[in-house]
This record gives structure tokens, C-alpha cells and sequence, in this order.
């Protein structure tokens, strides 16, 4: 048994899509999150900009002696999850590879979609991974990158959401697909408008769920899980404006005793 925290970070609210099932998945487990909202968004910064910001927040969470890394940032994960990994003294997983690997398991994956930021559609992570896991399955990949801040500014769930949805995901309106990977951490808070736009026929596929199941498995390989008879803490920590990642985690995790505290790591 293990009671050091897991450690999880985003460029803002999207990885508490991860820690939304994280909590109910794992609720023994405590989390310390970090929005890196300071920063916000990663998808159009370069590759550099972001390894340099994981790092330094996956050193913060070290110091924090926590015993796993999720990196619940697509961006995040395509730039910098080989680079955590051999720096930190953790385990550190990301989002891209349990996502792909969900794709392909599907009954029908001879194409599949991502949508994803800027970032993460150039650096083809999803493309590369997918192909790796089945190269036989044909990828369309979209950057949808205007559909983060809809996330972020609290806008699920309008007419204005449902519009810009249907504006980027219109490519796979002439390029079906069987399935679709929700290639950001935000996408996950706009899945109602994406089924929305694309009808019930296309599989949706969220990394942050095949992401906690991996996090289980290798808490329990290592004998690292929290005690069950123990109820798991959230601390959330933002590098921007802590209300706003308090506001956000109130709002989509259903906890309105929720508060944030401001980081000054930069």
C-alpha cells in the first residue's frame, strides 16, 4: 500500500477529465493537479516551449513525493512524455498511446478520426501510434484547436458550443469514420455536441478512461495503491488564475467545496 499522491497536469482544465474518472475509478487515491493555465493553451506553442513547462511541473509534483505521473495533456504527452520519463524518479504516462490503443480495438477501425490541438496534429502522434497498432487502419486527422477555449471559458453546452463543433468536426461529414479520438483533454466536456454532429453510428473514444485503467495497472504491479478503506484528497494547483481552475473543477467534477491555489513556478 501506497498513500503518496498521483501526480496529474494539463496546459489548463481539460486533464480534469482524467481526474473526473480518476475519482471515480480510484477514489482511494489522492491527486495533486496542476493546470499550467499561466501558459495556456499549449497547442499552439512550440514543442520546446511545452517539454520545458512538463518538466518543470513534473519536478514540482516530484517534490510533492507523489508516486505517478499523468501527463493529461495531449500536447504535452507527443512533446515531452519520452523526456519525463527519463528525467523524473516516477512512473510518467500519458494520454496518446491508451487512446490509439482503444481505437483499434474497436470491432470496426478501418478509420478512425482524431481531432486534437495544433501541436498535436502536426507532431502526427496519433498517426504514428495508430500505424504502429494497426497499419492497415486509415487516419483523418483535424486540428480543432478553437474548440479548447470553448472548453475553458465554461461554454459547454451553447448554441455558440454546438456551432463550433459542427464548423470543425464538418470534415468528417465527407470523410466518415468509425471511430473518433478525442485527441485533447478538453474534448471530453463537448461530447454531447459531438454526437451531436457526427449521430450515434461513430464510436467516441476518450484516452482519459483507457489512461486511469493504465494508472491502475501499474499502481498494482508495483503494489502502490492507496488504502480502500481511505477516502482519496484533491489538491488543485494553477499557474494562471486559481479561481478560474476552481470555478472549473466545482463545475465538472461536481464538487462545490473545490478550491485552488496559485503556483508560481515560472
Amino acid at each position: 500500500m501506497d498513500q503518496r499522491p498521483i501526480g496529474v497536469m494539463d496546459s489548463g482544465l481539460g486533464g480534469l477529465s482524467v481526474v473526473r474518472l480518476m475519482r471515480q475509478r480510484m477514489p482511494h487515491e489522492s491527486v495533486i493537479f496542476v493546470g499550467d493555465q499561466g501558459h495556456f493553451p499549449y497547442g499552439t506553442r512550440t514543442q520546446d516551449e511545452v517539454r520545458s513547462f512538463a518538466l518543470t511541473i513534473g519536478k514540482f509534483l516530484v517534490r510533492q513525493n507523489i508516486k505517478l505521473m499523468v501527463i493529461a495533456c495531449n500536447t504535452a504527452t507527443a512533446a515531452s512524455l519520452t523526456l519525463l520519463q527519463d528525467k523524473l524518479p516516477v512512473p510518467v504516462i500519458g494520454v496518446i498511446r491508451p487512446g490509439a490503443e482503444a481505437a483499434v480495438s474497436l470491432p470496426y477501425h478501418d478509420r478512425i478520426g482524431v481531432i486534437a490541438t495544433e501541436s498535436t496534429t502536426k507532431d502526427g502522434a496519433y498517426v504514428r501510434t495508430i500505424k504502429s497498432l494497426s497499419p492497415q487502419t486509415t487516419v483523418v486527422a483535424k486540428a480543432t484547436q478553437p474548440l479548447v477555449p470553448i472548453v475553458e471559458h465554461g461554454q459547454t453546452g451553447t448554441p455558440k458550443a454546438q456551432h463550433a463543433v459542427d464548423k470543425e468536426l464538418a470534415l468528417f461529414k465527407q470523410h466518415p469514420v468509425d471511430g473518433l479520438i478525442l485527441g485533447c483533454t478538453h474534448f471530453p466536456f463537448l461530447t454531447k455536441e459531438i454526437m451531436n454532429t457526427l449521430g450515434k453510428s461513430v464510436a467516441i473514444i476518450d484516452p482519459a478512461g483507457e489512461t486511469v485503467q493504465l494508472a491502475s495497472r501499474i499502481l498494482t504491479k508495483h503494489d502502490a495503491l492507496a488504502p480502500q478503506d481511505q477516502q482519496g484528497q484533491l489538491t488543485l494547483y494553477s499557474t494562471g488564475t486559481a479561481s478560474d481552475l476552481a470555478k472549473g473543477a466545482r463545475q465538472w467534477l461536481g464538487d462545490s467545496n473545490l478550491t485552488g491555489e496559485h503556483l508560481a513556478l515560472f
